[in-house]
């Protein structure tokens, strides 16, 4: 019998896998998509082949490429952006590391507390999560974000929108800074050169501003699994896990397996108590199921797997929330055309933000060629029919709305990416119990079980969602015209499913919850949910992977308290960097 079994090697299960493996726990990681092993040779900088959803090396399927990917049904017109495999969705994200507002928190007393969707908020006070958030944040390690051209310029035309410059990491007033990001910063040649032999370890450390983020990081070139630039959670997480015992005094390496999906929970009932007790799994390349025991279970597969399997499991349900009250961060998309140079393509994706606590805030976005010609077509406008959006008509002061296409488009990529500034919007969006996932009636089932259907209603949002959105639609005009821009497009983005949260969330009341403020399934003990799916809300608008981290470590802190005997660490020790060259050395001579 294992101590614990992780279901799901994402942004959220490496994090319970590290802590509790450096507590001398046997922790079994279990990863339906594929490991990569060396992706300096598995993965390129070409777009499709690493983001086309159906064959792309970061999809949702199995590690050959040959069979299928994993069906979802979704019955509105909408586009769900997720990644399977070791690192899961952190893979291709942007490093972006900001704390929830505190406004989203239980005891909130500020001034715009009314601001916020107070009937789903955490069950626990800002305060209490920060000592977690400073574990994360020194573990990856989150540092200021390496500033270049495209940063320089928003930041410019943030300091004209009337609000300060932020010098904190806790956000309880507008204000715009440099981004605060998991990519280690430049050291040696890296961002000094374009000459890709310029660009190997050790000659070049960290961040080597290739632009690539959203394709997984593996520069510099040569560089040791943990020293890769970009700390998705392959690359930080997952090698502290499987090194826990050369680290930490009385640790236990976590054992992984990829290609192996999770199909259904073993449970034990006891009077009126449901417990969890193991797992079955499947083999993707033989077929063969197995089954493994386990004191604790962690379900960390993702927003959208997590109540597949539940449901599929048969597990209790009876206020009807599993899968329910799904969030994201109802996007929209500004491009600015500049007459010199921005640097759109170099430095890491996103270096600079703007906040409006119980609004949302702003980013600066810098994408490659390919996906910047598809977020120009990538739009609700001028498709009536196709997308209920909920989208406005206007363009909120931008000089067009919509897709461009033909001359339009070749137009606006005339002069490259290099000169074009983007800026993504990101509201806060409230818990809505009809946005959920479910198990589709339509699609057949496939090896794993009933698929999952995203019933996203179109994502009829409330009046508040729209108007946040549309504030700070034109907090975007304002700073792309400030920063020089000479014509602004609003691609009025339809339904992006991107920032997924919610689906298992975390909640005061047993009537709207599964989770209890610990962790821990309400209907199910023994059973604990560390993820995106775990988040109470929206977060009020901030990126969701650090505040999905620090709750995934007070889990594995209340595991261990309550079901191993343990006693807490995060308030009296001092976290080890995922960088620590006893990392480095017990990875071997590859670095794997």
């Amino acid at each position: 019998m294992r101590d614990v079994i992780v279901i799901g090697a994402g942004g959220g299960g490496p994090v319970v896998a590290k802590e509790l493996a450096a507590r001398g726990l046997d922790v079994l990681v279990l990863e339906g998509g594929p490991r990569f092993l060396h992706p300096d040779q598995e993965w390129s900088h070409l777009e499709d082949d690493a983001n086309n959803p159906v064959t792309g090396y970061l999809r949702v399927g199995p590690t050959d490429r040959s069979k299928g990917g994993w069906l979802r049904e979704l019955p509105q017109n909408s586009f769900l952006w997720q990644v399977a495999g070791v690192g899961g969705t952190t893979l291709h994200y942007y490093g972006n590391s900001p704390r929830a507002y505190p406004g989203v928190f239980s005891g909130y007393d500020g001034a715009d507390r009314g601001a916020y969707d107070r009937a789903h908020e955490f069950p626990f006070s800002y305060c209490e999560l920060v000592p977690y958030y400073e574990w994360v944040e020194a573990t990856l390690p989150v540092q200021t974000a390496a500033m270049g051209t495209k940063e320089q310029t928003f930041l410019e035309g943030a300091s004209h929108l009337g609000i300060p410059v932020q010098a904190t990491k806790d956000t309880t007033r507008a204000a715009y800074r440099p981004q605060e990001n998991a990519i280690l910063q430049p050291g040696g040649t890296a961002g000094r050169s374009d000459n890709s032999a310029d660009l190997v370890y050790p000659k070049a450390q960290g961040c080597t501003f290739c632009g690539f983020c959203f394709q997984g990081c593996f520069e510099p070139r040569g560089a040791p699994r943990n020293l890769a630039a970009k700390r998705s959670t392959d690359n930080s997480y997952v090698p502290m896990a499987l090194t826990a015992d050369a680290w930490q005094r009385g640790g236990k390496p976590a054992t992984l397996i990829a290609d192996a999906y999770v199909t259904g929970i073993a449970t034990s009932q006891s009077a009126s108590t449901t417990s969890a007790q193991g797992v079955t799994w499947r083999d993707n390349s033989s077929g063969a199921t197995h089954s493994e025991s386990a004191r604790v279970v962690v379900l960390a597969g993702g927003c959208v797997e997590n109540p597949r399997l539940w449901l599929n499991a048969n597990l209790p349900n009876p206020n009807g929330w599993v899968g329910r009250g799904m969030t994201d961060h109802f996007f929209d998309f500004f491009t600015g055309e500049f007459p010199f140079y921005t640097g759109s393509s170099k430095g890491s994706g996103s270096s600079a933000r703007c906040d409006f606590p119980g609004i949302g805030g702003l980013e600066n976005v810098g994408i490659p060629p390919a996906l910047q010609a598809f977020g120009a077509n990538f739009s609700d406008a001028g498709m009536s029919g196709l997308y209920d959006n909920g989208a406005p008509v206007d363009g909120a002061g931008a000089d067009t709305l919509g897709r461009l296409v033909g001359n339009q488009l070749r137009a606006l990529l005339d002069h490259g990416v290099d000169r074009l500034l983007n800026v993504l919007v990101i509201t806060d969006d409230d818990v809505e119990a009809q946005n959920r996932v479910t198990l589709s009636s339509q699609l057949p089932a496939d090896e794993h079980g009933s698929v999952p259907r995203v019933e996203d209603h179109g994502r009829a949002r409330t009046p508040r969602t729209q108007r946040n959105r549309e504030f700070l639609a034109r907090q975007a005009v304002a700073l792309l015209r400030a920063a020089g821009a000479t014509r602004v497009h609003r691609w009025n983005f339809p339904p992006l499913i991107l920032h997924v949260q919610s689906t298992m969330r975390m909640g005061a009341s047993p009537a709207d919850s599964v989770l209890g403020p610990t962790g821990e399934a309400r209907f199910v003990q023994r059973l604990f949910i560390a993820d995106n799916s775990a988040l109470a809300n929206g977060l009020g608008g901030p990126n969701p992977t650090l505040t999905t981290q620090a709750l995934a470590t007070r889990t594995a802190e209340n595991i261990f308290v309550k079901y191993f005997g343990g006693s807490r660490w995060v308030a009296s020790e001092a976290p080890v960097v995922s960088t620590d060259p006893r990392i480095t050395a017990a990875l071997g001579p590859h670095g794997l």
